[in-house]
């Protein structure tokens, strides 16, 4: 009885001990920044000027940004969990080959941003982002919010609280204490999770367009997460699920070219 008894305790010690390291380490985790920070023009990212805005904080982070030409809409992109905003020189150019102006935030934490990643965080670095596009002469009416995958969290947050002309996921996720418990079952992730992301709850607040882009075949992301935030949306809303795609291989060209679609369809209406 005393071995069963000593068994019991160190199964215990070792399921403590691994619910504390995931509580640790769960920042690692959710982000994964690159530090490479290269130039916009040294990363092939055409026409970008960098500059450097002060979050409410203090946290001086990087905006890549390209302005529109006149009459069209800018895009504002929050990128996913991992690398930098310098990896995706070809999302850039499909952007600006389709006519908008682009804006591109690098984290805090991420590509030549200071600080630490947090939810809180990169809330504050996506107001710092809307508040400067805005004193460019953006107007909200012309200003659309992109997020992929990570990103979505931020992106839905920000158009629940600021008007914007439309809004689309990738990719998206309800929580990330919904994705916590799907990964670590055995593990309490709803009472650890730091940084939620609680997209769900915050779509209702969302009046603009929205347009959520999901594969079929995304492990990482259950595409029933993507359906869920479209039948909370409360404004105008369209839900593409492509067939035979996960998540890393959803974000390409062919995406890209469906979201200015889209975009043509709110700014224009629909073809006559």
């Amino acid at each position: 009885m005393g071995m069963v008894r000593k068994g019991l305790i160190l199964l215990a010690l070792m399921y403590a001990l691994a619910v504390a390291a995931l509580y640790l380490g769960q920042r690692q985790l959710v982000f994964d920044p690159s530090q490479r920070a290269p130039a916009p023009e040294e990363a092939g990212f055409a026409g970008a000027t960098e500059h450097v805005l002060t979050a409410a904080d203090g946290t001086r982070v990087r905006l890549w940004h390209a302005p529109a030409p006149r009459g069209s809409a800018t895009i504002l992109y929050f990128q996913g969990k991992g690398g930098e905003i310098a990896d995706r020189p070809q999302r850039w150019a499909a952007y600006r080959a389709a006519g908008f102006g682009v804006a591109f935030l690098s984290y805090r934490g991420y590509g030549g941003s200071e600080g630490e990643p947090s939810e809180a965080g990169l809330h504050l670095d996506a107001d710092a982002a809307y508040g400067w596009l805005l004193e460019q002469g953006v107007s909200p009416d012309r200003l659309v919010l992109v997020g992929e995958s990570l990103g979505t969290g931020v992106a839905t947050r920000l158009a629940a609280d600021q008007a914007v002309a439309a809004l689309i996921l990738e990719a998206p996720y309800t929580s990330l204490i919904d994705i916590a418990a799907l990964r670590f079952p055995l593990v309490p992730a709803r009472l650890l999770m730091r940084d939620p992301f609680p997209s769900l709850d915050r779509m209702p607040g969302v009046k603009a367009p929205v347009l959520i882009l999901h594969g079929t075949d995304d492990s990482r992301v259950p595409p029933a997460m993507g359906e869920r935030l479209f039948h909370a949306a409360s404004g105008p809303k369209e839900l593409a699920l492509i067939p035979g795609r996960g998540h890393v291989d959803l974000f390409g060209p062919d995406l890209w070219a469906r979201e200015v679609d889209f975009l043509h369809r709110v700014f224009n209406g629909p073809p006559r």
